[in-house]
């Protein structure tokens, strides 16, 4: 199934619990199971819009179309230190979406300033409180986080927040 198709399904669940929820009279347990969060609510939007604005060198894959949660983000920067590679990264939102960032970690290993060597991403961005004020907000979508890993392919990485210091290092220096 395409990821439109996969979205059209999933709007459609949605505006079917809507329509439900209207007209129910009791509520009961297995009732509650098929309530859709706010969480998928924004999702739909959000996955729709990003497609929509995608760059050319990134790509969304949804193993799994009912699970708007889960996605992998391919980027191939096309200039920069890394042009010419390809570089996968997992996105996991969270139920408490949007209060809370989403949970990313690259899946392909590399050597970068802002990635650990078991994939995990120093982003201020990422980060419920951030000291430097740039932390996750209410306010930001799943664009945030995209534009983020495609800016760090091909512009750089922020010293300020540099979770692999051998690699900041070799940069530093160059």
């Amino acid at each position: 199934m395409g990821k439109v198709a996969a979205m059209l399904t999933l709007a459609s669940k949605l505006k079917r619990d809507d329509g439900l929820r209207g007209s129910r009279t009791a509520a009961s347990a297995a009732d509650s199971t098929r309530r859709v969060s706010v969480r998928d609510k924004l999702l739909v939007k959000e996955v729709a819009e990003l497609e929509a604005n995608l760059p050319c060198t990134c790509k969304v894959h949804f193993p799994d179309p009912n699970k708007l949660h889960c996605f992998q983000l391919t980027v191939t920067p096309d200039e920069g230190y890394y042009q010419g590679g390809k570089f996968q990264f997992e996105t996991e939102v969270p139920d408490a979406y949007n209060m809370v960032p989403p949970r990313v970690r690259c899946l392909t290993r590399m050597w970068h300033p802002n990635i650990t060597e078991t994939g995990e991403i120093c982003l201020s961005l990422l980060r419920e409180h951030s000291i430097d004020g740039t932390g996750w907000a209410p306010t930001r979508t799943l664009k945030a986080p995209v534009q983020n890993h495609r800016r760090a392919q091909t512009v750089g990485f922020r010293a300020a927040s540099s979770a692999n210091t051998g690699s900041l290092l070799v940069f530093v220096q160059q």
